[in-house]
């Protein structure tokens, strides 16, 4: 029988405390994960914005650092970091104070499980080769939690945009059949908007739409939606749309002409990817395919020379 004593009391509560601790954070993690968050469009509709689930783990605690980065000094990387969290479109969900709070809270939570996890590994596995890399490790280990959020925040611009121009010459060509058939410009975007499914573009049209029907000209709509955006081909149409009206162009002369270019860069642009291919295969053709192919091919012969002693 084992004697109850007072350090049997205090190792027992101290395994409690720990098991109701993991517990707890298991919980919350769950929870994390099963969270979904959305971003309010101008018209009253929620969409839904997918974060990395550590984001949705440490996003709770990035406002204790909305103080520091509210100051003066942070002018600059706040202003920039709204705006891409505007062209990513996450505006509403994350501002830039709790985003750039991210940035410090994944070196400093995240950072010492790395570390944990790095001499943990090389202890387990009793790697004794790979015991002078383990500064190594740990240090880019630490610089790729430092630079996550920047490089996820730059992939989901990336993602927007391509969304964008995916369905923009689509777009346009609507709306050049519909000025062309007798409509104003302002009832074929409503229109438009009304029947297509809600994509990255058809979220920026929303809130022009809105916007306009609340009194703000479409000329100051349409710049601050390319300011939104940020994307070179749709600064070129609402370059030639804000153009066309203040000189009393007309419109769907405009946009045709801008539809035709659209389709003709995604053209070059499917055609560059396609000259790209050869160049970017070349390396898993050397790596991967020629082995074996070698092995396939020469496997049994070297088998057969290695049975008779040569």
């Amino acid at each position: 029988m084992i004697p109850i004593t007072f350090e049997w009391y205090k190792v027992t509560a101290l395994a409690v405390c720990w098991a109701v601790a993991f517990g707890g954070f298991g919980w919350y993690c769950a929870y994390a994960a099963r969270q979904i968050s959305y971003v309010t469009l101008a018209d009253g509709r929620r969409q839904e914005r997918k974060l990395p689930i550590l984001f949705r783990i440490l996003l709770p605690l990035a406002p204790n650092f909305a103080p520091l980065f509210s100051k003066p000094l942070f002018a600059r990387p706040r202003t920039a970091c709204t705006q891409q969290l505007v062209s990513a479109g996450y505006e509403g969900l994350v501002s830039a104070e709790e985003f750039l709070g991210l940035k410090i809270l994944f070196p400093l939570l995240v950072g010492p499980l790395w570390v944990v996890f790095v001499r943990g590994s090389l202890v387990l596995g009793n790697i004794e080769a790979m015991a002078k890399a383990e500064p190594a490790l740990i240090i880019l280990g630490l610089l790729w939690f430092l630079i996550y959020p920047s490089l996820w925040l730059r992939q989901a611009i990336k993602i927007r945009h391509g969304e964008i121009r995916k369905s923009l010459p689509f777009v346009l060509d609507l709306l050049t059949l519909s000025v062309e058939a007798g409509m104003d410009f302002m009832s074929s975007l409503q229109r438009n908007i009304e029947r297509r499914s809600i994509d990255a573009l058809g979220e920026e049209l929303i809130r022009v739409v809105r916007e306009i029907q609340l009194g703000k000209t479409r000329r100051g709509s349409l710049r601050d939606m390319s300011l939104r955006v940020n994307l070179p081909e749709l600064r070129s149409v609402v370059n030639a749309l804000v153009q066309a009206d203040e000189l009393g162009v007309s419109i769907g002369s405009i946009l045709r002409i801008q539809a035709d270019q659209m389709r003709q860069r995604r053209f070059e642009r499917a055609e560059k990817l396609a000259n790209e291919a050869p160049v970017k295969m070349l390396f898993p053709l050397m790596m991967f395919i020629f082995p074996a192919v070698f092995l396939i091919l020469l496997g049994p012969i070297i088998f057969r020379m290695a049975q008779q002693g040569f």
